[in-house]
């Protein structure tokens, strides 16, 4: 019985630390840009969700296609129902790990560079990414975590007709910044 307790009370402390080392957000703000000579393309979003768990590095993201705001209506719209099928795939996914960091180094104020290496799941897709970062404490308490990779359309079956082609770039660089907040 004593022997019972003790494992229950083990198991409870090892729950309680886990969940006091994760950390969530649903206003990251992730934004993609595309510049070539013929057009610059620009797009945000401030309402990606995400859930951090410091003690294991793991990380998970998730975006609405249709929370993506451009300076023209017209952009949006060609987005929505010509490139990513937002009614199709509504949203893009990413699944992952942080490293170079530590729970530790997240309890001090400070930026750390950082490595961030999954799977982005996108238009129905899913291609390993990695990107390099920056991941620290806020002095609010956040941990706020920048980065920014590129991905290319044409690899996540997002076909741009031939007509516009020249106008989107073959890379576009996507950027992400999210402060999580403990849970």
């Amino acid at each position: 019985m004593t022997r019972h307790l003790l494992y229950t009370a083990a198991l409870l402390a090892t729950l309680t630390a886990t969940a006091q080392e994760r950390y969530a957000t649903r206003t990251g703000h992730i934004s993609f840009h595309s510049d070539t000579p013929m057009e610059k393309i620009e797009a945000h979003n401030h309402k990606a969700t995400s859930v951090f768990d410091a003690t294991t590095g793991a990380i998970e993201m998730a975006v609405l296609m249709k929370g993506f705001e451009f300076e023209k209506a017209l952009m949006q719209e060609h987005f929505n129902e010509n490139y990513v099928e937002s009614d199709k795939f509504p949203k893009a996914t990413f699944k992952g790990k942080i490293t170079g960091i530590t729970a530790e180094d997240l309890k001090k104020p400070g930026s750390h560079a950082v490595t961030v290496e999954g799977d982005l799941t996108l238009h129905g897709v899913t291609k390993p990414v990695k990107a390099s970062g920056t991941m620290g404490m806020e002095p609010t308490g956040a941990i706020r975590a920048t980065g920014s990779f590129t991905v290319k359309p044409e690899d996540y079956n997002i076909t741009i007709p031939g007509m516009v082609r020249d106008n989107i770039a073959k890379e576009i660089v996507i950027k992400v910044q999210v402060d999580h907040t403990k849970m």
